[in-house]
């Protein structure tokens, strides 16, 4: 017989936030059509490769059926599975509470392959097969801000569930308007022909550092790890209360520089996101909760899920 594991070893097998992550990913590139458990199996057989769990659904070979996941044989023997097997259902469940659905239907993973078979060749649903069998979800860096507690931050999240939570308030909120987006900016001169960066707001004119000609940002640019060095050049707009304003000034305007802003008394957020109202439609997912400037990727989707378990052990 062997010899039962030390304290604190069941705990430790309980929490992989690797597992959960990969099923989460799976089930996100089918947009919620492969159910959980079925998304475990695989993941626990397949090890974590979502090319071959890709390959094996959009196939649809008749040896699939040994992966149905409702008699529980392939996971009874796997605590730390049925760990997040239970995790990911019960977020599943307040979903269904939410939308006061109380159908209780799993979809079978056949059931699942012949719908996918069904479906129409459009564009949209080819683009789904080819992310998921290249192993890819496609996303965007968008800006999100929360006017009660004064915060603006950025993540990456999927071009089809543009949305984030607050850290401080757990509040989710949708992106920022892309024409009303601040931070560091992208000009190009159309006087002169100089490209440069700065702080600055979409649709507020800047003074181009050469020929000194009003000009409207570009681009909003996300944080990154590595930006460079820092321009020489000391910021000056046409705003009404920059600190070092530049004339003629354009009245009823406002900084966005943390110099101007704190010199002014006035708050961070210059343009508040919009709570998001959650209709249930997609899956959870997180590709980004943390700052785009100081993690990859992986690094934010485990931050997040050991976040997760944090704040439910506390509550």
């Amino acid at each position: 017989m062997r010899d039962p594991p030390p304290p604190g070893a069941r705990k430790r097998l309980a929490n992989d936030p690797k597992l959960e992550k990969s099923v989460r990913r799976l089930r996100e590139k089918f947009y919620g059509k492969v159910n959980i458990k079925t998304a475990t199996v695989l993941m626990r057989q397949f090890c974590n490769n979502h090319e071959l769990a890709c390959r094996r659904i959009i196939l649809c070979k008749n040896d699939l059926e040994d992966t149905d996941p409702e008699d529980g044989a392939s996971l009874d023997d796997d605590p730390v599975a049925l760990r997040v097997v239970d995790k990911l259902e019960q977020e599943e469940e307040q979903k269904k509470q939410k939308q006061n659905d109380k159908s209780d239907e799993k979809i079978k993973l056949q059931e699942v392959a012949q719908q996918l078979k069904c479906l129409p060749l459009t564009q949209k649903n080819l683009r789904m097969f080819d992310n998921a069998e290249k192993n890819r979800i496609p996303h965007e860096d968008r800006q999100f801000s929360c006017q009660p507690c004064d915060s603006m931050w950025w993540r990456r999240v999927p071009k089809r569930k543009q949305v984030s939570r607050c850290r401080l308030c757990k509040n989710s909120y949708d992106p920022v308007p892309e024409d009303k987006m601040w931070g560091t900016a992208e000009f190009a001169c159309p006087s002169c022909g100089h490209t440069f960066s700065g702080l600055a707001q979409m649709g507020t004119p800047s003074p181009c550092y050469r020929c000194h000609s009003p000009v409207l940002p570009s681009f909003i640019i996300p944080p990154r790890k590595n930006q460079g060095p820092r321009s020489r050049q000391q910021h000056s707009c046409f705003a009404e209360d920059c600190y070092n304003r530049r004339e003629p000034h354009i009245p009823g305007t406002h900084c966005v520089h943390p110099r101007s802003r704190a010199k002014n008394r006035l708050p961070k957020v210059i343009y508040p996101s919009q709570e998001h109202d959650s209709t249930g439609s997609t899956v959870a997912t997180c590709l980004s909760q943390g700052s785009l400037a100081f993690c990859n990727l992986d690094e934010l989707i485990l931050e997040d899920l050991k976040e997760e378990e944090a704040g439910e052990i506390s509550n």
